[in-house]
């Protein structure tokens, strides 16, 4: 019996392992294969394409129809603005003919509490201020001009201040020192000035404060303002070159212990302003490049004074504490109504006897008035006799108030009520 011979497996149709997988030896698929995949692949692609261009297409018809809405409420804006500012021109008429002041703080405070109260968003409080102190500016243009004296030179933080409260609408006086700002107001040079009085690290000004015991009764507080204050360190030398520093010494107190860990050897110099200081570091580093020598002047101030003298900023942000903040007042020939949400700031001087400012400091006690910020300098009378100065809350014209300072006055060699204003809430 003839044994039956085994067929040859075909190569064309390998059979498959237990677990589904070609044998050895199979081929690989075919070029059609490879061709159908390769199509496949491309008519994904290209579906994929025309799905994203169908996308754009409808995200920019989209944005177009977004655009012509925002373009229709433009135009709406620009016709309210500029009939708000028909009204405007109306009230200065009224205004010159009664000769009420063209900026009154205690408006100023319920046009602002009034459109914060009506703002749902998604703008920010912030944003809504800044275009209405900016509209406010603008209105004060088309009232009357009005000059505002600030501590200069231009980049100071009393220019910052001005410009935040007052807006671009208005013209700046640049006033060397703080006590010319007093005068030139009190002079009618200038419609209102502006002058810092406490820091939040640094304490009360002492220029301002000795200022207002000359001009107490000529001159009166407004109103207040309030800015964040970040200080820089700025020179046209090397870092490691610097040897001088100049600044308002407030503004060096504020930085203190920044420059005992990174300047100890320096030399602290004061001037008359922190702009001021970025010129006179720009002059020294000049002349001493002149001569030959090696420059090693810097300044501290504001990056806004760097940008308009042409100062570098070698470090930013230098202060000791990052929420420093300055409070200013503007100062008026006018006095201020009330607004419901006052101060009153007040300077005076205690009879020499024991307890007398304990005597003065219960009479605002008693009549429940809250003081929120004291302050003293040497009286320049006699040695040691001291001027004090407090902020109490409320209007000099309010009942409680008016009894408070009559009780204190009782106590005082002299007491003086040097204005009372709108509080400011908000850290511009």
């Amino acid at each position: 019996m003839l044994a039956m011979s085994k067929k040859p497996p075909s190569r064309r149709n390998p059979s498959p392992d237990p677990k589904g997988k070609p044998r050895a030896g199979s081929q690989p698929r075919t070029h059609a294969q490879a061709r159908a995949k390769a199509k496949a692949e491309q008519m994904a692609a290209e579906a994929a394409a025309a799905q994203k261009t169908e996308e754009t297409q409808a995200d920019t018809a989209a944005l177009a129809d977004l655009r012509r809405r925002i373009d229709r409420i433009d135009k709406k804006l620009v016709a309210l603005l500029n009939e708000r500012a028909s009204l405007v021109v109306e009230v200065g008429k009224t205004k010159r003919g009664s000769g009420a002041p063209i900026y009154a703080p205690h408006r100023e405070a319920e046009v602002l509490a009034r459109v914060l109260a009506a703002n749902e968003g998604p703008l920010p409080d912030r944003t809504i201020e800044g275009v209405y102190r900016e509209l406010m500016s603008g209105s004060f243009a088309l009232e009357q001009p009005l000059r505002i004296g600030y501590l200069g030179p231009p980049g100071s933080y009393s220019h910052q201040a001005s410009v935040k409260q007052f807006g671009s609408s208005v013209e700046y006086e640049d006033l060397r020192q703080i006590a010319g700002v007093f005068t030139e107001v009190r002079r009618g040079h200038v419609n209102y000035g502006l002058v810092p009085i406490e820091n939040s690290i640094g304490g009360g000004i002492t220029e301002t404060l000795d200022a207002f015991r000359e001009h107490a009764g000529k001159v009166w507080v407004y109103a207040e303002v309030q800015i964040n204050v970040h200080h820089a360190l700025l020179s046209d030398c090397e870092p490691s070159k610097v040897r001088r520093i100049y600044s308002k010494p407030e503004a060096i107190a504020q930085c203190r212990g920044w420059l005992a860990t990174q300047y100890p050897n320096a030399e602290l110099l004061p001037d008359a302003s922190t702009s001021k200081a970025v010129v006179t570091a720009l002059e020294e580093n000049r002349k001493a490049r002149d001569i030959g020598a090696e420059p090693g002047t810097a300044a501290i101030a504001s990056e806004l004074a760097g940008e308009i003298y042409g100062l570098p900023v070698l470090f930013e942000k230098i202060e000791d504490n990052p929420e420093n903040i300055t409070r200013f007042y503007v100062i008026s020939r006018q006095k201020a109504r009330g607004s419901g949400d006052d101060k009153t700031s007040v300077m005076f001087t205690t009879e020499d006897k024991p307890g007398a400012l304990v005597d003065v400091l219960g009479a605002f006690h008693s009549s429940g008035i809250n003081l929120s910020h004291i302050d003293k300098r040497p009286s320049g009378r006699e040695n040691w006799a001291y001027t004090f100065f407090v902020d109490a809350l409320g209007h000099q014209e309010d009942d409680a108030m008016k009894a408070a300072l009559a009780r204190a006055a009782a106590h005082c060699k002299e007491l003086r009520v040097l204005g009372s204003y709108p509080r400011s809430r908000r850290i511009l």
